[in-house]
């Protein structure tokens, strides 16, 4: 049994949250680079070079890659050997994402109540999502989401006889109607399968993926392949000016479903899919 205390935790989660704001992925960053040699729109190109630039001023001044901070997900993989001390293990995320949104001079943008709208002045309480894993380690992963992109998340539950095409159509219609509002280039994660909210939060998870990472599946990679393909030939383009890159990656998760359904979601990720994580 290995023990890790909540003020490790806290810690830890702080530094994330920081991190995550003010380093782009270094994917995403090589992600960004290869469009900009490939978008032969001129406005298209321009908005590349601007988030390129944009993402190098937030690392060397250690400022917010975006103003829209995010709402913080944690994802928490535990090691059934570690035995959490001196507190709560879901308080102690809380307390580090407080103290990295304070200490950070990011911006708070969690209300209390969805109706109420009472502003928590923290950015807390976060989303935290546990999973029991072997082993003695603590795996964290700080995924702050802003909400111009979350905002154009959709989910379908389809029929299994509409199989690909209709997920084909789904994700282009999701696309389409989302246009600029997102932050294009986009980076999208697809959960299939599972339940509503299991395919909810594959499509979360598949926006950690590395941006040139493809499914084990051949049959999910070459959909992933064709999907992206498709969204990129809509022409929304960088910032909706019109172009060749509308999406940087696509990612699809997929999980044993019931016989009758077919769950799928799509979840939008930014440009700035930020994300950072570390082992304790």
């Amino acid at each position: 049994m290995r023990e890790i205390s909540v003020d490790l935790i806290r810690d830890c989660v702080a530094r994330l949250c920081q991190e995550a704001n003010f380093l782009l992925p270094p994917d995403i960053m090589e992600a960004l680079r290869d469009a900009a040699g490939r978008e032969t729109s001129p406005a298209g190109q321009a908005v590349l070079d601007d988030l390129l630039e944009n993402a190098a001023l937030a690392r060397s001044r250690r400022m917010p890659i975006c103003q829209d901070t995010g709402m913080a997900v944690v994802f928490a993989e535990i090691g059934q050997d570690v035995h959490v001390t001196g507190g709560w293990f879901e308080d102690a995320i809380r307390q580090g994402v407080a103290q990295g949104y304070t200490t950070g001079y990011l911006r708070p943008s969690i209300v209390s109540d969805p109706l109420l709208r009472r502003n928590t002045g923290d950015n807390t309480p976060p989303v935290i999502h546990t999973r029991i894993v072997p082993g003695d380690q603590l795996h964290l992963t700080v995924a702050p989401k802003g909400f111009g992109s979350e905002n154009m998340s959709a989910a379908r539950m389809l029929s299994p006889s509409e199989g690909t095409d209709g997920i084909r159509r789904f994700v282009l219609e999701t696309v389409e109607k989302a246009g600029s509002n997102p932050c294009p280039p986009v980076v999208i994660g697809i959960g299939l399968g599972g339940t509503l909210e299991k395919a909810a939060l594959l499509a979360k998870q598949a926006l950690l993926l590395p941006s040139q990472a493809s499914n084990e599946q051949s049959h999910l990679a070459e959909l992933e392949k064709d999907l992206l393909q498709a969204v990129n030939d809509l022409g929304i383009g960088p910032g909706g000016l019109g172009g060749k890159v509308t999406a940087l990656a696509l990612h699809i998760l997929a999980w044993p479903t019931h016989i009758a359904g077919l769950p799928v979601v799509l979840n939008m990720g930014c440009h700035a899919t930020r994300h950072a994580e570390a082992y304790l």
